[in-house]
Formats: structure tokens, C-alpha cells, sequence
């Protein structure tokens, strides 16, 4: 079978490798000439994603991965086209689909009669039918469900570890029509293999979702209600703080009974995700206080932090403060949507001389976002740790010169290590 992977980022790139890993002949297609030149070379354009570099060079060498900047004609010689393009929504949650639309319509461009479509990008409820159906019959010619099929099936897989997750997760597949769904669910099951989940109501694999409505709001759901969950952490963290409270060990008890699980508080959730998807969810149903009022929550976080520090410390003016990550999650080289951008302006505007360190980033990828690198060793008054780098857990208030005060926003030091300062862990008692 031939496919075309749009977008070979960092979940479009590894679906690729894993097609072709089926023996599948792949074309992934995206806009960035120099990805497209480091993937026809074999080479991984961004680190961090295991078994990536191997899997890569494996598929570029046998001939089964090639990558091209002209999506029409990589669409005109598939068989499917799988749709991995970023989509972003701004602060009143309205979803800016330029970068799809532009997609959609070169993938219109080259569509032939019999291809399966299948968008993975999280999307609002109703888009696949509503929008992109509409864009790519009056590109092509064709018509969805007659001449081609259409269908929604989200990636449900996190950076670092995709290759792990599309065997972990049932793939969910709905199509406009019954036919799109069949079609759908028979391609799926040629390109990916599931583990065995003995935890799971039914077998580990392609699931029908009925329809693409229900397979956009399944995606919508899931990232939603993290997100609602942390964002009540989080509140439960600043009512436990003022109240002498350790909430650490309240959800350890909570999350003791069985229906019961609740996130750890932190400085913020980033990525494409958490911060996004809710978003997405309220442009369909702005009436969902209990989602707005989460995504509040947890953006508020990062300044929360900042204030804990100037308790523990005092006046930031002129101190010199250490943001500990830059990257949105440990163990990721990624920063989108990450807490250090609303940490380090937290801290600027409370007078702080501000450096940050992430062993993911060089000194000159760090001042291209206009921040000044920060050394282990180098002396510093106060740390916010803002990323869960394994690392970080190794690191002692020797590695920080001069430290007074810590505010560990993700609960990954050693507070033992820090015994000569003021120590604090987000939703700790103090």
C-alpha cells in the first residue's frame, strides 16, 4: 500500500517510520525543505524520541520512507493520506486553521478517486465533516464518502514515546459514512500492531467509533478531563498551603481507593495538548464553566509559584533566579506551550535577574527565546524548577552557589539536599 504522512513533525515523522516499518511504501510531505532533506538523508530532525533514529535510517535505506516538499503529487501516488498538521488556538479558544486549510487544500490537489483521508490533528467537533470535507470536494472534484473516503482518527500518543503508545492505546477510527468507517479501521490494522490489555473492556486495537463526531469529541474528552482534574488539583494545592496542609499526602489517600485518581499539582501543563485541546473543546461548548474555570486554574500556576518564592525569599528585586527547564515535560525537547515563558516573565516583572538552564537546549537555543543560559555551578540566590528533567532529581544546593530559596514546581528535587534553604514543594505545608 502507498501512503502519504502530511506533516513530519514530531507525531506525524514517527506514524510515518512506523508505516513503513509495515511495509508499506511512505511519502511523508511537509512544508520545511531542510526536514524533508534530513529525512531523505536518514537523519532525525529533532532528538528525543527513542528508537527514532534507528527506525528512520532503517526505513530511508530500504527504500520504504521518502519525504518530499510536494504534497499534490505525494497524495496523487497514495492509496491514504494521514493528516498530521499543527493546529493552534488562541486565548479566546477560536482555532486558527491556516496551516490546515493550506494542507487540506494541496491534499485536495492531488486526490484521486478510492483514497482513504485521515485526519489525526485534534479538531473541534463537526470540523472533519464540516470544514475539510466541504474543502477537499471542491479541490478535487470528488465527493466525500462516494469517491473517497473520509474518516477521524486521533493520535493519542506522547512525544518521547510514540512507537510505545500506538502499541498501548486502541486506535479510534469514525468515519462521515459507514463505508469511510470500514475502510478506515481495515487500513489502521494494517499499519499498526497492539500489546495485549488483559485491563481493557474489549481487545487492544482498532475501535469504531460510529461516527467522526464521536471519534473528535473522544480525543476532545480525554485531554479535557486531565485537564480538569489538575486544574482541581491545583486548587487543592493552594487551599492545603494556606491551611498547613500537605496535599501530597491527601492524594496519596485519595488516589488509595480504586475510582479514584487525581493528578499532582505543578506550575503549569504545556505542550500541544492540555493547554490546547480544552480550547478547542469550548469553541463547540463555551458554556462549559467547569472547563473554563480549569483552564484558568492552571494557567494561573506559574505566577502562584512566583509568589510562593517571594514568601520564602522575599523581594525578588535585583535577585538572581534560576528557571530550571525550559521544555514543556521532562525528558522532551519541546517547549511549546511550556510554563518557563509565564514563569520567567513572572519573575521579571517582580524584579528578578533572571537565567534559565535545560540540558535539552544549547546556551545559543536558549537566547534565541531571550533568556540567559544558567550553568550548574554557577552561583544564583533562588531556583524554580518548572520542568521534571531526570536530572534535576541528582541536583543539590552545591550545584547552585549561594541559594536561599527553592520553589520546586514539580516535585522532582531532593528536598533533603536542599536543607540549607528555604524549600518549597507546590501544595506542600510549610
Amino acid at each position: 500500500m502507498n501512503i502519504c504522512v502530511v506533516a513530519l513533525g514530531k507525531i506525524g515523522l514517527p506514524l510515518a517510520v512506523q508505516f513503513a516499518s509495515k511495509g508499506h511504501r511512505v511519502i511523508g510531505a511537509d512544508v520545511n525543505p531542510s526536514t524533508v532533506d534530513l529525512v531523505n538523508a536518514g537523519i532525525e530532525p529533532f532528538p528525543g524520541e527513542f528508537d527514532l533514529d534507528r527506525l528512520l535510517a532503517a526505513a530511508v535505506a530500504n527504500g520504504t520512507l521518502t519525504a518530499t516538499t510536494d504534497t499534490a503529487a505525494a497524495v496523487a501516488q497514495s492509496d491514504a493520506v494521514v493528516i498530521v498538521v499543527p493546529l493552534f488556538v488562541d486565548n479566546d479558544s477560536k482555532p486558527d486553521f491556516g496551516w490546515m486549510d493550506a494542507a487540506t487544500r494541496d491534499i485536495a490537489a492531488g486526490l484521486k478517486p478510492g483514497t482513504l483521508v485521515s485526519f489525526e490533528t485534534t479538531l473541534p467537533v463537526g470540523t472533519t465533516r464540516t470544514r475539510f470535507a466541504p474543502m477537499l470536494e471542491e479541490g478535487s472534484g470528488l465527493v466525500a464518502g462516494r469517491d473517497f473516503h473520509l474518516i477521524f482518527s486521533p493520535e493519542r500518543v506522547l512525544t518521547g514515546r510514540v512507537f510505545a503508545d500506538l502499541r498501548r492505546y486502541p486506535k479510534l477510527v469514525g468515519g462521515i459514512d459507514e463505508a469511510s468507517t470500514v475502510r478506515g479501521i481495515e487500513f489502521y490494522e494494517q499499519v499498526l500492531d497492539f500489546d495485549d490489555r488483559p485491563d481493557l473492556d474489549r481487545a487492544n486495537g482498532v475501535w469504531d467509533m460510529g461516527s467522526a463526531e464521536a471519534a473528535e469529541l473522544a480525543k476532545l474528552a480525554e485531554t479535557t478531563y486531565r485537564d480538569v482534574n489538575i486544574g482541581l488539583a491545583n486548587q487543592f494545592a493552594i487551599f492545603a498551603e494556606s491551611n498547613g496542609i500537605d496535599i501530597h499526602r491527601v492524594i496519596d489517600a485519595s488516589n488509595s481507593q480504586p475510582y479514584s485518581h487525581i493528578h499532582r499539582p505543578g506550575i503549569a501543563v504545556g505542550g500541544h495538548c492540555i493547554p490546547v485541546y480544552p480550547r478547542l473543546y469550548l469553541w463547540n461548548d463555551p458554556a462549559a464553566t467547569v472547563v473554563r474555570a480549569a483552564r484558568e486554574a492552571n494557567a494561573a500556576m506559574p505566577a502562584h509559584a512566583i509568589r510562593l518564592l517571594e514568601s520564602a525569599h522575599g523581594s525578588l528585586t535585583g535577585a538572581k533566579v534560576v528557571v530550571l527547564g525550559a521544555a514543556y515535560r521532562g525528558g522532551v525537547k519541546e517547549t511549546a506551550f511550556s510554563g518557563v515563558f509565564p514563569t520567567v516573565d513572572a519573575l521579571r516583572a517582580a524584579g528578578a535577574d533572571v537565567s534559565v538552564h535545560d540540558p535539552m537546549y544549547t546556551d545559543d537555543e536558549l537566547a534565541a527565546f531571550g533568556w540567559a543560559a544558567f550553568h550548574r555551578g554557577d552561583a544564583a540566590d533562588a531556583v524554580v524548577v518548572q520542568a521534571d528533567h531526570a536530572e534535576y532529581a541528582q541536583w543539590t544546593e552545591v550545584d547552585v552557589p549561594g541559594v536561599r530559596s527553592v520553589v520546586d514546581g514539580r516535585r522532582i528535587l531532593n528536598d533533603a539536599s536542599w536543607s540549607g534553604t528555604t524549600f518549597v514543594s507546590i501544595g506542600t505545608a510549610r
